[in-house]
């Protein structure tokens, strides 16, 4: 039975850190790995920014990949960037594809597969990876890890039963500029820390009203050619297939699918909205710096179009962590953290609410006086430190008194903070070419150090006692909180949440911890 306890989980991982846990390769390949065999689940979008770097980065060969739209395999095989590389996409097309990830991991015995990217849908992170960590197979999951409370008991249970890797997609993680920052916040000059807000400009596909209606009304129509429908749906409870929305429409900005390609996201069934596509990175900053662990309670203070099958178009949760002790400064007490949440884009219309709180920062002449549409703000006692960029690489902060706040970089009371946590380093890995955002972030050092990993290579971090630094003992804790939250814009009021009995005192929000999972699909 796994604890959100921060102190529980190092306590518990002490041994396995001793035994070589974080390195995982030593039942695989006696220490000295040639390439990694992966695969990988669910291959366009997120999925492809996911396999690709480890592919390029020349320690990982793809020996099996799998998608519900087999369309999907097309798409990737001729994407300009494969085509990149000379041989890739001659290589992909013999590479052996599924539609169904069971039938996958039932050939296990002749692909050998010792990796898996997960980059589908937030309803099957768990089914799919908990099943193949059994088999002692490595998994870097997409963020959110999981969906529900209750998988992520059974992911941290199977990892950790079978001794493998893992690596939760929040991909700013691996940063230089994340790692910096977090060392900032640890090292206490922002005084006692009471107050956290986190926003972002999410959802940006159908949620609220619209997606309700679109799930349960518009016309059902035959699957498109190409499409397992059956393994898409996977635990979720059977639905037919209905008609897409209109091109052109707002609704149809990503993708024109009602759940499939893209906005799924925005239902219960299927995703964890808003708060699951972006809290993962938003709050990492925050729940690292602060060393938070424990959620003690939850709830809704503002909601808008609420219903039961969609997440709401906007929203404000305030989330209660436990006071704890200081693994970095040992005894040092750090007290009770309120947190906010808000998202639907409450920020697109210059709202006073956190400009009101951050005056330092919307002062600097690149915000003219207005709060960027996506960020995180931690308020102490000896002042604040901001962060407007999603994944956490840049942080401004200003100390009591200052008017005006300055990049971490240039503050001279940050400069004699000590580098305590090891990087892996801003500049590309392995040959790898530089992108744009987020693939750019994961490529350099977070994709290559879950397969360092996995290879023994590289320093154990302290806060998951592995080679990976978004390993289970820090990405369950956080998710369990993430998810108190998503319960929370379901069932209205204050929901107090015991992680030792893994309840709530609410029957309703209780008959979410579980989800649905259809007979075949068990894990």
């Amino acid at each position: 039975m796994f604890t959100t306890s921060r102190r529980g989980f190092l306590q518990g991982a002490g041994a396995l850190s001793a035994m070589g846990m974080a390195g995982g390769c030593a039942s695989l390949c006696s220490g000295s790995c040639g390439k990694i065999r992966l695969a990988a689940v669910g291959v366009m979008g997120k999925g492809y920014s996911d396999w690709m770097p480890m592919i390029k980065s020349g320690l990982a060969e793809l020996v099996a990949w799998c998608d519900a739209d087999a369309n999907k395999r097309v798409d990737a095989i001729n994407h300009k960037n494969t085509k990149k590389v000379p041989g890739l996409a001659e290589k992909l097309a013999k590479v052996p594809f599924y539609t169904d990830y069971r039938k996958m991991l039932d050939d296990q015995s002749k692909l050998q597969i010792q990796a898996m990217t997960v980059s589908t849908p937030d309803h099957m992170h768990a089914a799919v990876a908990v099943r193949a960590m059994k088999m002692g197979i490595h998994v870097y999951v997409q963020k959110p890890l999981v969906r529900t409370i209750w998988e992520a008991h059974q992911f941290f249970d199977a990892a950790k039963a079978n001794n493998v890797v893992t690596q939760m997609g929040n991909q700013g993680s691996g940063g230089d500029g994340f790692r910096r920052n977090v060392e900032i916040v640890q090292s206490g000059i922002l005084g006692d820390v009471t107050e956290v807000h986190v926003w972002t400009n999410r959802p940006i596909w159908p949620q609220g009203f619209t997606a309700m209606k679109a799930a349960t009304t518009r016309e059902v129509v035959a699957v498109p050619p190409g499409l397992d429908w059956n393994a898409w749906l996977g635990v979720a409870a059977g639905r037919p297939y209905r008609k897409p929305y209109d091109k052109g429409t707002p609704e149809a900005r990503f993708n024109t699918g009602i759940f499939h390609a893209f906005n799924w996201r925005g239902y219960f069934d299927f995703g964890a909205g808003a708060f699951g596509d972006m809290a993962c990175h938003t709050m990492n900053l925050p729940f690292r710096g602060l060393e938070l662990g424990v959620v003690t309670d939850a709830e809704c203070t503002q909601i808008e179009e609420a219903n039961d099958v969609a997440y709401p178009t906007k929203s404000t949760v305030k989330l209660t962590y436990a006071a704890r002790e200081s693994r970095v400064r040992p005894g040092v007490k750090l007290p009770e953290v309120k947190l906010y949440w808000y998202d639907g884009d409450q920020q697109k219309d210059g709202d006073k609410k956190l400009a009101d709180l951050m005056p330092a920062v919307v002062a600097m002449p690149q915000y003219a006086g207005k709060v960027p549409r996506t960020g995180c703000l931690i308020v102490g006692s000896k002042g604040i430190l901001c962060s407007c960029a999603d994944y956490g690489q840049q942080a401004f902060i200003a100390l009591k008194g200052e008017k005006v706040a300055k990049d971490v970089k240039d503050h001279e009371a940050c400069k004699v903070i000590p580098v305590r946590i090891p990087r892996r380093s801003d500049a590309p890995a392995g040959g790898m070419d530089k992108s744009s955002g987020a693939a750019s972030l994961a490529a350099d050092g977070h994709y290559i150090e879950f397969l360092d990993a996995i290879n023994g290579k590289g320093p154990v971090f302290g806060c998951t006692h592995s080679r990976a630094y978004a390993d289970v003992e820090y990405s369950i804790p956080m998710m369990e909180a993430i998810l108190v939250g998503t319960v929370a814009q379901q069932v209205p009021g204050k929901l107090n949440w015991c992680t030792k009995k893994q309840c709530f005192d609410n029957a309703a929000a209780n008959t979410l911890i579980k989800p649905v999972i259809r007979k075949g699909f068990e894990f």
